[in-house]
């Protein structure tokens, strides 16, 4: 449960994720360019997708930046297929996915282990255009 006590609401912005066919090759312009750096690479088996994340130098535990490339036929590479690479979802830090897909009326049963093996969902119902997924991450727990 959140702060302000809504199940279905959001803790803040995890990550912004853009879908690639060449994820290397992406992160080289977002390194150069923005100078973000690698924080993690990752193959998710199970959804068929590798997945790197960026940061920018100075990042203190903020949103990060995330590049999806597929790796074989899937809902990634369709994506690309129809749109092209660029923006793919926004994702959103929840305290308990299957709670917040149950107060929304959504199914628990799309929560899958995504990046860094955490629970996470798509969200059914979202706006025209774009994806938006949550990812369960416990809350911070007060200093001692």
């Amino acid at each position: 449960m959140t702060a302000n006590g809504r199940p279905d609401a959001v803790r803040r912005i995890d990550h912004v994720a853009v879908a690639a066919h060449d994820a290397d090759g992406a992160a080289r312009w977002y390194e150069a360019s923005l100078g973000l750096r690698r924080v993690h690479d990752e193959v998710v088996d199970a959804a068929g997708v590798r997945l790197l994340w960026l940061a920018a130098e100075a990042d203190e535990g903020g949103a990060s930046f995330q590049i999806v490339q597929p790796l074989g036929p899937g809902p990634v590479a369709d994506h690309l297929a129809a749109r092209g690479e660029g923006l793919h979802h926004v994702c959103f830090a929840v305290d308990d996915a299957a709670d917040f897909l149950r107060a929304r009326g959504e199914s628990e049963d799309q929560v899958f282990a995504g990046g860094y093996g955490l629970p996470c969902a798509f969200v059914e119902h979202a706006p025209p255009g774009i994806a938006i997924e949550i990812v369960e991450q416990a809350p911070a727990r007060p200093p001692r």
